[in-house]
């Protein structure tokens, strides 16, 4: 079982994983293989510069091709909407808390920055949602792992920075969370807070082994908003949000597009069976481009 290993965060999805994995088949023996990719090591550009989420993920999948591993533990909101055959995604692990989180250790809130404060985030989601919300506000590059992205904050480097939830509750730094920017004002990336396990979905035996670890509820509401993105092309190129959320037995898919320039933005949301979340993320993208999202993707 591999991933990518640059930070702390990586490693607790694996050991998550593969616990998961024990406590399942109680007499396989499961080991992690450590890897380090060229997005966890050029933290000096932004991680769109350098080729995408999609720049993780690949190296990974040559490591699986070269038997160096059976499968991958990924964030399911850096996987690409479409996967290179072999690969499939036999399990979507319970969803953690999929909000973004507000840190800072001066301000309580997004509202309560004064004017022209800095404000650390490499996402261009959340700089387009930031940009919509506080256009007076200075954005700033930020890279590296939580610990290092935190340690800036702390040195005085940004008056707040905005991390995923649940990359910070994972690691035990629930606490540094002074608010949660949350639907329907904020929306998340694309299936954030929730981990994905990748593998040859070829291999039968491997595609069995981890259909216990997959959580139906999860997937629905991933499965919609991942439709949704793919519908739109969306990348780390282009201020994509999504998020489903249960509405009773359908849900309800909220989705924006955004610009990172100058906060312009596109909104739109539907509901919907959740049996059939494709057809739900591909209304919700039609809905956005008939609203004028074509114009902010084509940027």
């Amino acid at each position: 079982m591999s991933n990518s290993w640059g930070s702390l965060h990586a490693l607790w999805q694996s050991e998550h994983v593969a616990d998961r994995l024990r406590q399942a088949h109680p007499d396989l023996h499961v080991e992690l293989v450590p890897m380090s990719t060229r997005g966890d090591e050029v933290l000096d550009r932004s991680l769109a510069a350098i080729g995408g989420k999609g720049l993780f993920l690949k190296e990974l999948e040559l490591a699986m091709l070269r038997g160096e591993a059976d499968c991958a533990v990924h964030s399911l909101k850096d996987v690409p909407m479409e996967l290179d055959a072999p690969f499939a995604l036999p399990a979507m692990l319970t969803r953690h808390d999929p909000a973004d989180g507000f840190v800072s250790n001066l301000y309580a809130s997004l509202d309560a920055l004064p004017i022209g404060a800095r404000v650390g985030t490499s996402s261009l989601r959340r700089q387009a949602q930031l940009r919509a919300l506080r256009p007076d506000l200075e954005l700033l590059d930020l890279r590296g792992n939580v610990n290092t992205r935190l340690a800036k904050l702390d040195n005085g480097g940004y008056d707040a920075i905005v991390l995923a939830v649940a990359g910070l509750e994972r690691l035990g730094l629930g606490n540094r969370i002074v608010a949660r920017l949350q639907p329907p004002q904020w929306l998340p990336a694309p299936a954030q807070g929730a981990v994905a396990v990748e593998c040859d979905g070829g291999n039968a035996a491997l595609m069995a082994l981890f259909a216990g670890l997959d959580d139906a509820a999860t997937r629905a509401c991933v499965e919609a908003e991942r439709a949704m993105n793919r519908a739109l092309h969306g990348s780390c190129h282009v201020p994509v949000a999504a998020i489903a959320q249960w509405q009773g037995q359908d849900l309800h898919l909220q989705g924006l597009v955004g610009s990172a320039s100058d906060g312009r933005a596109v909104r739109a949301d539907a509901v919907g069976p959740a049996s059939d979340p494709e057809v739900l993320g591909q209304r919700v993208a039609k809905m956005l481009l008939d609203a004028g999202a074509g114009e902010l993707l084509n940027v």
